[in-house]
């Protein structure tokens, strides 16, 4: 991985976060001489590090790991001029530009931003579940649904989210059990509509998943459930644990720098990257909380680099 570059001067464009997004706006924006500089962060790859084979991610036919994908494109951009830093980002100004940006590593100075930092996916928080993810458990249906055809699959979870796992899900496995910790779900009426009416979906309220097998066998094989009104815990032989508790968007470094939503994802003008300081971008998962998927991801990554670029056209600094 790259170091600090050498010469500390104000840089076109600084892109903060990796993984396909990043990766992307750093190859396109390498691509048209802007000569960006990245912060990968010191977990670089964004949440595709933590899945094994990718499927769905067009030009592999035969797919791809998880990992072995970012690496790729890590190359790709630092192949055509992309300065990497492999730190996190402290903190931020963009109160004027040029923008101010801090790492442990000092301070760095742009003309524009593309903020890439992703979201990170709630997990139950269980001994084990780290180890089992892409082994199992999982946090994405349209991802890893594949790998679980004709198989016994759970989804913890009782909102939107879930009931859209677990239908997807219900199209490729013999059959899925919806754990929720409430004795009602907290989803929508059609979607818990469409969700009762499958004869492959069954729900299982007011419990808990208290363990997980087997992370010694490097596979799931069942979990422990526990009912929170009874306290009776039971066995159940599951081959995928789908976990759909929620995202949460990276953004805390941005508050009260930038707009953001309700949700905490970063705000950007439709059919744009723009967020609300012009000369400030933001690509994949931190500003998309519908699609989230790798694909889609990199396909704003390329935008935002070709937004900066006509937005250093039009608004030279100085």
């Amino acid at each position: 991985m790259s170091g600090p570059p050498s010469e500390m001067t104000t840089r076109k464009v600084v892109i903060i976060g990796s993984g396909p997004a990043g990766y992307t706006a750093a190859i396109y924006a390498a691509r048209a001489n802007l000569a960006p500089l990245m912060f990968t962060g010191v977990q670089a790859g964004g949440q595709l590090m933590l899945t094994t084979l990718v499927e769905n991610f067009p030009g592999f036919v035969d797919g791809a790991l998880g990992p072995d994908l970012m690496e790729t494109m890590r190359k790709q951009a630092e192949r055509f001029g992309t300065d990497m830093i492999a730190e996190d980002v402290t903190a931020v100004d963009f109160s004027k530009r040029p923008f101010v940006i801090r790492s442990e590593s000092g301070t760095y100075e742009a003309e524009t931003v593309i903020i890439a930092t992703g979201a990170s996916a709630k997990m139950l928080g269980l001994p084990g579940e780290r180890e089992l993810t892409g082994r199992g458990v999982s946090t994405c249906a349209t991802c890893d649904g594949f790998f679980f055809k004709d198989q016994d699959i759970m989804v913890v979870g009782g909102g939107d989210s879930a009931m859209e796992e677990a239908l997807y899900l219900a199209r490729l496995g013999r059959k899925v059990d919806v754990v929720h910790r409430r004795d009602t779900l907290r989803a929508s009426k059609i979607m818990v509509e469409r969700a009762a009416k499958n004869s492959k979906i069954n729900f299982i309220l007011d419990t808990v998943v208290e363990s997980i097998t087997d992370p010694t066998a490097g596979k799931v094989t069942g979990v422990t459930l526990r009912n929170l009104k009874t306290g009776e815990v039971t066995a159940r032989p599951v081959d995928g644990l789908f976990v759909a508790i929620g995202h949460e968007p990276n953004t805390a470094l941005f508050r009260g720098q930038l707009d953001l939503l309700d949700n905490g994802y970063v705000k950007v003008t439709p059919g744009t990257t723009q967020t609300s300081i012009p000369g400030v971008f933001a690509a994949g998962d931190v500003a998309d909380f519908t699609w989230r998927q790798a694909v889609t991801a990199a396909g704003t990554g390329c935008m935002a680099a070709l937004e900066a670029e006509r937005y250093l056209e039009a608004t030279p600094l100085g």
